[in-house]
């Protein structure tokens, strides 16, 4: 049939046994002319009609038939050229003896049903006869298989607009099973849970306002259940309904409701229920927020939210256990909607406002204040480090409830200073952490008798905690101006100081100024004192050995750190670099001539960082002098200063990759063909970490570097395929390609990843089998966002993908970093209804 050498009719007429006397003969003869159907509907092109009658004519037959004409029928509705009406007389026909099918058989028939309404339009043609008809069908069902395609019918009906003169009738035998109990058997083949006949029957019950009317009474009452799996479920199909629903909707019901909602809150045991409970008033409330007010209407928000209000009185009474319960219930009505904030927020903040003000403000502690000031001061007197600690902590909560008077103060700075002073380090950093808090609120203190104290008889066993203690306790202007000064004291007399002090001192300034940099009084201090005092000084520390180093001394070029820390930070529109060709002409030859990396590489940087904000008008000229000059010294492998240019090269091409500047490709090929070098190779594959990553220093937005938008992905995209050709050309050096790649994509967004990985999984894959550890790790960072859903292209490499990171597992700390992430993505299996999922998760896991 199938191949055309026979049509079905032809089939149907050489079957006799359609004809014979003795029913199984005939039930075998349907049989077989309905597995042919079930291979063939599609070949179907002729007089359909006549198989539709003849099937129907045998469901009037004899018991035995009747399974397979059903299977027969379930074919025909498969076929798309079914006469006009016949899914109309079909179905006449099948609703008259449902009931009296065997199990498969009345799956077949659901079947058939979702088989029609998905492809017939006809069917809304029978108007609540079919509704009626499916009711009818369906009373009664009890196996769950069934019961999820009879849910699924029921949803359609719902969705597809037929015909509800019967809603009460499709909501009773459909609600008759909720809440659903249901515990599937073990080793059960068919693998339906629970949870899935839940989904399916409320997406019936909250799927139509029709339901509302005979829905809400219904939860009210299985609220009122001792089962909690009943409670839980009615609260859920109650949040899921009334997403659904208008206010008109639920007016009838809204103090049933509340009632029932307040009562799992206060009274609940469980909190997965008090937590549905709260849900379902957010939604329920939600749905109220939407209705539109008219001027002849009430507003059921405000009725709502009358009953809601009347537990605010809980509030109030905090030594009662209502009180969190309240709280939670009016956070959740709150948090649905503007409106509902409002009201619940107009009504309830004041009363508390004045309850608040109506208390006394003076501390639990004010009548022990004296007491706890002298036990604290005794502490802090004795030789035990952990008593000394307390004490501290202490002190500042009660310098926190403002319970230290003037005298308190003084002394407690007294004895904060003397322990600074002491050789003890193990309370040192409680010490400074509340000198820090008594400072910001009693500056005058630390300014007449800590700082001048310690910069008296800072010796050198107590010099580091002694800068810690200034940075700490300039948290406002005034003290910072007292307390700056003695940081560049130190800075100053640095030959009596140690490396690590100076290097503490510095860090203590720059603690201050991230600290107050949006202080305008602070800002002052640092631009007219302390950052001219730290210029000179770096000025005079470089040049103190004018007289016995040459003009060219690596001392000297270090300072234009300092420069360009100045200029690259500028911002273009406001501040005009003087001589900036010039200055730009020096950098260039000192990036590329000085030997000190701190100096070419803050040279390049800065260079890097004028180019990077200069017109378009003026910047080819020094794009083509540079990319002249870096390719003169990169093609010369005897060349002296490669590493100088190459790090020149680097900097400038990430300037004008931020603005997009068309030139840039130029130093991009440069940088792919460094990947052959067999010196540079490994730093060129590095380099593409450096464009792709965040300057701290120079070249970003708090520098105001021009810096265009998803410049990452740019860059990606137009440079991602010369990568790939790059490494199936090159006959060696191929791990600077993988390394390359594996730095560009890893500092890709992770949608951007998801997206391009596919197309280059093979490359990352080999990546792995890379020596380098720092490729390898790159490498599984790129690949941890794709493996959490992985799609086709990466199922089809799983393989190679276990084998090779099988090889990985010898080196620990290169999957160590991955633990948790694999961890967490092995839970859900762990609850798949399927044994031996779970038994794969708990191995994989263990």
């Amino acid at each position: 049939v199938k191949e055309g050498q026979f049509s079905v009719l032809q089939l149907v007429e050489a079957l006799q046994s359609l004809t014979s006397t003795q029913p199984h003969t005939r039930a075998r003869g349907v049989q077989l002319l309905s597995e042919v159907l079930q291979e063939s509907y599609a070949e179907l092109t002729e007089r359909e009609e006549l198989l539709l009658a003849f099937y129907e004519n045998r469901l009037k037959d004899h018991y035995v038939i009747t399974p397979p004409v059903l299977r027969g029928l379930q074919a025909l509705t498969k076929s798309r050229r079914l006469p006009p009406g016949a899914a109309v007389s079909m179905l006449k026909a099948l609703f008259q003896d449902v009931h009296s099918l065997m199990l498969a058989e009345r799956a077949c028939v659901y079947n058939m049903l979702i088989n029609l309404m998905e492809s017939r339009e006809d069917l809304k043609g029978l108007g609540a006869d079919f509704v009626f008809g499916f009711v009818q069908s369906m009373d009664g069902e009890r196996d769950p298989r069934n019961l999820l395609l009879a849910f699924q019918i029921a949803r359609n009906i719902l969705l597809r607009g037929y015909n509800l003169k019967f809603t009460e009738e499709l909501f009773e035998v459909t609600s008759c099973y909720f809440p659903i109990d249901f515990s599937p058997p073990p080793n059960d083949p068919h693998g339906i849970t629970k949870e899935e006949l839940i989904q399916a029957l409320r997406a019936v019950l909250t799927g139509t306002p029709k339901f509302a009317e005979f829905l809400l009474p219904l939860i009210i009452e299985k609220l009122d259940s001792d089962v909690q799996s009943s409670k839980l479920d009615a609260l859920q199909t109650l949040a899921a309904c009334v997403r659904q629903y208008e206010d008109k909707d639920l007016v009838d019901f809204l103090e049933g409701l509340w009632s029932s909602l307040r009562r799992e809150v206060f009274q609940t045991s469980s909190e997965k229920i008090e937590s549905a409970a709260l849900a379902a008033l957010t939604a329920l409330t939600s749905c109220l927020s939407r209705s539109v007010l008219k001027s002849d209407s009430e507003d059921s928000l405000s009725t709502f939210l009358d009953l809601v209000l009347k537990c605010k009185h809980h509030l109030f009474e905090p030594d009662l256990k209502l009180v969190w319960p309240s709280a939670k219930l009016l956070q959740a009505a709150c948090s649905a909607s503007y409106r509902a904030g409002h009201l619940i927020t107009a009504a309830v903040m004041p009363p508390l406002v004045e309850q608040y003000n109506s208390r006394t403000q003076e501390s639990l502690f004010s009548a022990y204040k004296d007491s706890l000031c002298s036990m604290v001061f005794s502490a802090l007197s004795e030789s035990n480090s952990s008593l000394q600690i307390t004490a501290a902590s202490l002190l500042t909560s009660l310098a926190q409830q403002t319970l230290l008077s003037d005298s308190d103060i003084d002394l407690a700075v007294d004895h904060l200073t003397r322990l600074l002073l002491t050789d003890e380090d193990e309370s040192v950093l409680a010490v400074v952490e509340c000198a820090g808090a008594l400072a910001e609120r009693h500056p005058a203190a630390f300014i007449n008798k800590l700082i001048p104290t310690l910069k008296k008889e800072m010796f050198p066993a107590v010099r580091q905690r002694c800068l810690s203690a200034l940075a700490a306790v300039s948290v406002q202007a005034s003290v910072v101006q007292e307390s700056a000064p003695v940081l560049l004291d130190v800075l100053s007399s640095a030959h009596a100081f140690s490396t690590d002090e100076v290097v503490h001192a510095c860090l203590s300034l720059q603690k201050i100024a991230e600290r107050l940099r949006d202080d305008e009084e602070t800002s002052r201090c640092f631009h007219d004192v302390v950052i001219p005092r730290l210029l000179s000084l770096a000025l005079q520390a470089a040049l103190q050995q004018q007289q016995q180093e040459d003009e060219n001394s690596w001392r000297r070029s270090q300072l234009v750190c300092l420069l360009m820390a100045c200029v690259c930070s500028f911002p273009r529109s406001q501040v005009e670099v003087p001589q900036e060709e010039r200055l730009l002409s020096a950098l260039e030859e000192l990036s590329c001539s000085c030997s000190h990396p701190l100096s070419y590489t803050s040279a390049a940087k800065c260079f890097a960082g004028l180019l990077n904000k200069k017109p378009e008008t003026d910047l080819d000229g020094w794009i083509q002098r540079t990319v002249k000059r870096v390719s003169g010294e990169l093609d010369r492998p005897s060349s002296s200063c490669r590493l100088q240019a190459f790090s020149l090269l680097i900097w400038v091409a990430k300037a004008l990759l931020l603005r997009y500047h068309p030139s840039f490709s130029a130093l991009t090929d440069k940088l792919f063909s460094l990947l052959h070098d067999a010196d540079l190779g490994p730093m060129a594959a590095d380099g593409f970490s450096l464009l792709m990553s965040d300057s701290t220093d120079v070249l970003n937005r708090g520098c105001h570097a021009d810096v265009r938008i998803m410049y990452r992905q740019r860059f990606f995209s137009e440079n991602s395929a010369k990568l790939v050709q790059g490494f199936n050309a090159a006959p060696k050096k191929k791990p600077n390609f993988l390394k390359a790649l594996s730095n560009i994509v890893n500092k890709l967004p992770k949608q951007v990843q998801v997206s391009e990985l596919p197309a280059l999984l093979s490359l990352l894959l080999e990546a792995l089998t890379c020596p380098d550890e720092g490729v390898q790790l790159s490498t599984l960072s790129c690949l941890e966002p794709v493996l959490v859903t992985p799609p086709q292209v990466l199922i089809q490499q799983l393989e190679a993908l276990v084998s090779r990171l099988l090889a990985l597992v010898g080196s620990p700390s290169m999957v160590l970093p991955f633990r948790a992430r694999v961890l967490r993505a092995l839970a859900p299996p762990l609850d798949d209804r399927k044994r031996l999922v779970r038994r794969e998760a708990v191995q994989a896991r263990g």
